[in-house]
């Protein structure tokens, strides 16, 4: 599902300056990108389909650095266009970046900022989002990429509010999306905001995708698994520290009830998930504490003990560590973005579900959020296996810590 900005009327106000065009729209391209995340916005922008009832962009290919540009399987491109042709865009796309180790080219965000400061829309697709980090364009803001890089983003840019769990976020005049095909549900999402849900739609049936789809980035973690998961004895564990993440226990406990070691139970954890059952288990508690800070009015001294942290202080660090903020400046920044209608349905939710969501039903924001199961509901043995399976999910990020960020209204 989107996130949608309700709380940046300054950018949705400002002004193009007078030398660009709304409808002009520049791709920024740089050698060792991926070809698909590149192709996505020139398909989009690119392609006249007036017959389709779709409206025309003017598009502008931009190389960020000089050519020619190397993709792909060593596909070499030429950019028509250089950096001084973004100066007429009224938006501006990063469809990716070749590594998120490196620093983007100072030319380039530059250019970026200029555009910005211009009134022009930024658009970052992917790890396109690190470029408009590095431009100093997210700071403070609500942005997304590809689930397996957030972690990253977080860490390097700490004044960027990640959320991994989003296909695309859009704040205004800054939008950012997920991995790969999440850039054509941010392309098409603007599209729906320059012309309309028809003309949107007519796109959609061109390219031969949904409209708009539902849910997050979180469902996508789940099939990233072993399929024979929910086969496996250690779903059994899984869904047992699950269903009693309200208690205080560590890994000894899941390797006792495994009949396995310490050693043993590490080592095929890791295998099965890629993570380590510590951690792994720490960020199980951690999403815990941001939904009951989503959804309940517990204080987080509340949320520390219903998640299994000995201490708030315990809950406070891992949380800071994981999401960049405090728990009750989270909660803050999380409800000044959702309307007041929004944060009532939530609270009577959580009423009836004690603060957690069970898996399958529809959280914030309208989109599954994985399994954290209540000790008072417990499901049926087959279910148990099934949640287990879709709970490890999130332990694939977990060698970095999971950043889920501030959301808004849907």
């Amino acid at each position: 599902m989107s996130h949608d900005s309700t709380a940046a009327p300054d950018a949705a106000a400002r002004k193009l300056s007078g030398r660009r065009r709304k409808e002009i729209v520049a791709v920024l391209l740089f050698s060792g990108g991926p070809i698909f995340e590149s192709s996505i916005p020139l398909s989009v922008f690119g392609v006249d389909r007036q017959d389709a009832g779709v409206p025309r962009y003017r598009l502008l290919v931009c190389g960020g650095e000089e050519g020619p540009l190397r993709t792909t399987g060593g596909l070499e491109l030429t950019a028509p266009h250089g950096l001084e042709a973004i100066a007429r865009a009224g938006t501006v796309v990063v469809p990716a970046w070749r590594s998120i180790t490196s620093p983007p080219p100072e030319e380039a965000l530059d250019a970026l900022r200029r555009a910005h400061e211009e009134g022009a829309r930024i658009v970052g697709l992917c790890t396109g989002a690190f470029v408009l980090a590095a431009a100093g364009l997210l700071d403070g803001r609500p942005a997304t990429t590809h689930w397996m890089y957030a972690p990253t983003l977080a860490k390097r840019y700490p004044s960027v509010h990640v959320d991994p769990r989003e296909l695309f976020v859009d704040d205004g005049d800054v939008l950012t999306s997920a991995g790969t095909a999440a850039g054509i549900d941010l392309c098409l999402h603007i599209v729906r905001t320059d012309h309309g849900n028809e003309a949107a739609g007519a796109l959609a049936r061109r390219l031969v995708v949904p409209p708009r789809r539902s849910g997050g980035q979180e469902r996508y973690l789940d099939r990233s698994l072993p399929e024979e998961i929910g086969a496996d004895p250690l779903a059994e564990v899984v869904a047992w520290a699950l269903e009693h993440l309200h208690e205080q226990f560590d890994v000894e406990t899941l390797a006792a009830r495994a009949y396995m070691s310490r050693r043993t139970f590490d080592r095929r954890f890791r295998s099965l998930t890629g993570s380590a059952p510590l951690q792994w288990l720490i960020t199980q508690r951690v999403l815990q504490a941001q939904r009951l800070l989503e959804t309940s009015d517990y204080s987080v001294d509340e949320v520390a003990g219903r998640c299994g942290f000995r201490s708030p202080v315990a809950l406070r660090g891992h949380f800071r560590r994981q999401l960049g903020s405090s728990p009750a400046a989270y909660r803050a920044a999380y409800r000044a973005r959702r309307p007041q209608a929004d944060r009532s349905q939530d609270t009577e939710g959580s009423q009836s579900t004690s603060g957690v969501l069970s898996s399958g039903q529809p959280g914030h924001a309208g989109h599954q959020v994985p399994s954290a199961l209540h000790p008072d509901n417990p499901l049926p043995h087959q279910s148990r296996r099934t949640a287990a399976a879709s709970a490890l999910g999130p332990s694939l990020t977990a060698s970095a810590p999971g950043v889920p960020g501030q959301r808004s209204a849907p």
